[in-house]
């Protein structure tokens, strides 16, 4: 949360010339409804159920730049499906997420001391983020278009 999947992900397509999908979006879209409503309304079980789906769906039929939401890795399948993909992790520590967000957007699972969460969330994923990333990029005091930058030099891709 707060790397900047997004704004990264959105400057990595145009400059690669390529599509741009996120699967969150695509949730958003499908329900007609923003994530938090769903983790509030329907629970977390059945918001990872439509993540799983719609990662599932995006690296079958997609051929661009993809952003996942942060929790997608959490599903062994996902991962299973991302192995072998030149995935990214962008990482930042805490203050910089705080930084960048604040940590009071409409987050669901930062809802009760958001920082304390962030790190825990952060502890239990970050293996998982290694595990599938081929490159993992750091975003602390970078712009989005240094990342991409970085992100472009790692995986020895020109721009289009």
């Amino acid at each position: 949360m707060g790397s900047g999947k997004s704004t990264v992900g959105e400057l990595l397509a145009r400059r690669l010339g390529a599509p741009y999908r996120d699967t969150d979006a695509d949730i958003v879209a499908a329900q007609g409804r923003e994530i938090a409503d769903i983790f509030v309304t329907d629970g977390e079980a059945h918001f990872r159920e439509l993540e799983r789906a719609a990662v599932r769906e995006a690296v079958a039929g997609h051929t661009g730049v993809l952003s996942l939401g942060g929790g997608a890795i959490l599903d062994a399948s996902t991962r299973a499906l991302l192995a072998g993909l030149p995935v990214v992790y962008l990482s930042l520590d805490v203050e910089e997420a705080v930084r960048r967000t604040g940590l009071n957007q409409a987050r669901p699972l930062l809802a009760v001391n958001p920082r304390r969460q962030w790190r825990e969330l952060m502890d239990a994923r970050r293996h998982l983020y290694t595990e599938v990333a081929r490159i993992t990029v750091a975003t602390d005091e970078r712009t989005p278009d240094e990342v991409a930058q970085a992100v472009l030099d790692a995986l020895e891709l020109k721009d289009a």
